[in-house]
């Protein structure tokens, strides 16, 4: 009997992630593309469909050798509908992505939140299943979560779990009801961290970021090398709206791990990291915040590649 694969697809805001895994669980070949949100999401659909083409062409691999495809959405999905409910980065709403991409390919598509993705594979690849209550946190444009209790994933009664970055915070971290700008996403994102750096900027203050035009992660860590004041200023902040965040869920429910990721998490983790579990150490109550283990992914953008095996292990015959 021939070895069947899989296909993981990370479909995030600005780029498409599109992996071949093979049974052995190894990532074969992976390809890249840019996500152009402008035109709709059924251009989306054709770049994911021209990957994945991309992908078992490449490698000599025909559709009968593809167990499944298995996509990850930033946004609240339900993976038996197929139907991305909201996915705000890809500006998409109510639309079917399971069957649109279904017809193009004629395989298996499984389609699962993001995180939801990246948890699964940090839950296998990284601590080989032996994890009972896990928060994965992923900072990055937005910031999304996952829940692991009792070693499988919660996903709520509506599929909504784990929308962690649109919790209404203050900008200290704590819980909050006023006003939308006061979501987590909204204060502790690379989103977050980069626009208020640009507020500075334009108000005539000094850094190292204000000749680069698209500031990203790997410039927020080499600004805060360089000891760049508006970098660390913002970035300090982040962190102690992360870690007060961590502390308060920690208190209500009593996890053992939290993992988190993201390219900000990749790029200054090291920085970061000490910060968090300052602030983490300050919100959360003693007993159930003593024993935590609070780590940084270190499968980076191959978590929720590793993710699909999972996914397809648990909705693929």
């Amino acid at each position: 009997m021939s070895e069947k694969y899989i296909i993981s697809v990370d479909l995030g805001g600005t780029k498409i992630l599109s992996a071949l895994l093979s049974e052995r669980n190894k990532i074969i070949d992976r390809v890249k593309t840019a996500t152009d949100i402008s035109k709709g999401p059924d251009y989306i659909v054709d770049s994911i469909n021209s990957s994945i083409k991309e992908l078992i062409k490449k490698n000599g691999k025909s559709t009968k050798d593809i167990k499944g495809v298995c996509l990850g959405v930033p946004g609240t999905v339900n993976p038996t509908s197929g139907i991305i409910g909201d996915a705000p980065n890809l500006k998409i709403k109510n639309y079917n992505i399971k069957k649109a991409l279904q017809q193009k390919l004629d395989l298996p598509v499984i389609i699962e939140n993001d995180v939801n993705l990246a948890a699964l594979g940090i839950k296998r690849f990284e601590f080989k299943d032996k994890v009972n209550n896990m928060l994965v946190v992923f900072v990055g444009t937005g910031i999304g979560g996952a829940l692991i209790f009792n070693n499988h994933m919660y996903r709520g009664s509506s599929f909504y779990a784990g929308e962690i970055g649109h919790m209404k915070v203050n900008d200290s971290g704590e819980f909050s009801n006023s006003g939308i700008n006061s979501t987590f996403e909204n204060q502790a994102s690379r989103t977050a961290i980069v626009n208020s750096i640009l507020n500075d900027i334009k108000e005539g203050k000094k850094s190292v970021l204000s000749e680069v035009k698209k500031i990203k992660s790997k410039n927020l860590a080499n600004a805060i090398s360089q000891g760049d004041k508006i970098a660390v200023k913002y970035v300090d902040k982040a962190c102690k709206t992360i870690g007060t965040v961590l502390g308060s869920l920690t208190t209500l429910l009593n996890i053992d791990t939290i993992v988190l990721g993201g390219g900000v998490l990749e790029a200054m983790g090291d920085y970061m990291l000490p910060l968090i579990e300052r602030a983490f150490k300050k919100a959360v109550l003693p007993e159930p915040g003593e024993n935590v283990k609070i780590v940084v992914t270190k499968l980076g953008d191959d978590a929720p590649l590793y993710g699909g095996i999972s996914l397809a292990d648990e909705f693929v015959n």
